[in-house]
């Protein structure tokens, strides 16, 4: 009997946080306090480095296989959260290239552990962290600082999981509910195929979407020619941060269409040249902003959810063929990373069923932990749960 291809929604359990917010301060509003970040340090802290970058186990995790991510912490020297970096392009270079080194060894680490894509699946990536609405709505990011998730789901877990109600609002993505591809699909691949990309191949042939959920949805995407070993490419980073800045590029271009009809070209875009040429002079996307402009002057909730400043989720991940793949998509809900893939994740506190799978995540955290200690990527944290070698 054929499994059903559809969205997956997976029950992870987690250890409850023993962290009390202080009376009077919303949640949102202490997650991004230096004093939380401290905690994160203190209680989940892996390896630190002096760049400011922390690798730190998922205390409310995604997945208990494996599951970690590092963030940009600048908690201790820019106070104001909506002034920290929340994405690679706001990040200075020396970090950034420290950055990208650590991302190469966690990926290659995840596929030498997990080499079956039938097995397990393989993503790494971030979501934007922008202030892109009100800070009162809910679902605004709660550590408002760059960080990047590396997670690996395993597939036999994934079949069994119940299907997801592909109406899910935090399944948006490009073929469901996303502005760009319901009305702007081709001129949104045309903007993307205009990038000079020569690692990134473009995939046309739908090997892009995991059999099991069928996701992602018509969005761009690209093959990463060489494998695994062209992320030891300074190019394929530079490439990867091509394909963010076209978007950024897309996006903004887009909102101050919506924003102020005929708006002009704004200053500081990325590639100046497209923009005039693939957007600005695109019937299908200058009708399309004219449409949600109308529709902002007449329903005023529909505008105060609109998030007007880049939002994003891209994606490294490998396909059923075992090939790595690129993604980017609008983040037009605020979802998860793993939901572009088609995968909701559905946290349950239960401390027994986490402590049961602890032990062989925290041997794989460790281990890759050892090998950034050998590339001269950090230090070792100590905490109550591992020393600091």
């Amino acid at each position: 009997m054929a499994i059903q291809s559809g969205p997956r929604e997976i029950v992870t359990p987690f250890r409850p946080i023993p962290l009390d917010v202080p009376e009077g301060m919303k949640p949102n509003e202490f997650f991004n306090s230096a004093e939380n970040l401290n905690d994160l340090v203190h209680n989940n802290g892996l390896l630190k480095t002096p760049e400011n970058l922390l690798l730190y186990r998922k205390a409310l995790g995604h997945s208990n296989e494996f599951d970690t991510s590092i963030i940009y912490n600048t908690s201790q020297s820019i106070l104001d959260p909506l002034g920290r970096p929340v994405r690679r392009t706001q990040v200075p270079v020396d970090v950034k290239h420290v950055w990208n080194r650590m991302n190469q060894i966690l990926i290659e680490f995840m596929l030498e552990k997990y080499p079956d894509p039938a097995s397990h699946l393989v993503l790494a990536g971030e979501a934007s962290l922008d202030a892109t609405w009100p800070l009162t709505s809910p679902g605004v990011p709660s550590i408002r600082m760059l960080h990047n998730h590396f997670i690996v789901f395993d597939q036999e877990a994934l079949r069994n999981a119940t299907l997801a109600d592909p109406n899910n609002p935090n399944l948006t993505d490009g073929g469901q509910h996303s502005l760009f591809e319901r009305y702007m699909s081709n001129v949104y691949h045309r903007f993307f195929s205009s990038l000079d990309l020569t690692i990134l191949k473009p995939v046309r042939d739908g090997s892009s979407q995991l059999a099991l959920t069928g996701y992602p949805h018509g969005l761009p995407s690209w093959e990463v020619q060489g494998g695994v070993d062209a992320l030891k490419e300074v190019r394929f980073w530079k490439e990867y941060d091509e394909v963010l800045k076209g978007f950024i590029d897309f996006y903004r271009t887009f909102f101050s269409q919506v924003s102020t009809r005929n708006a002009p070209m704004l200053q500081d875009t990325y590639f100046p040249e497209q923009v005039e040429n693939i957007l600005l002079f695109d019937n299908a996307f200058l009708k399309t902003a004219k449409k949600v402009r109308d529709h902002c002057i007449t329903d005023a909730k529909y505008a105060n959810d609109l998030r007007w400043k880049p939002a994003f989720k891209q994606l490294i991940y490998r396909n059923d063929a075992g090939k790595l793949v690129v993604t980017i998509s609008q983040n037009s809900i605020g979802n998860a990373i793993t939901e572009l893939l088609g995968v909701v994740v559905k946290r349950s506190p239960d401390a027994e069923a986490y402590e049961r799978q602890e032990p062989q995540l925290i041997e794989k955290l460790l281990e890759v932990r050892h090998r950034l200690i050998e590339a001269d990527l950090g230090d070792g944290i100590e905490t109550a749960y591992w020393p600091a070698q």
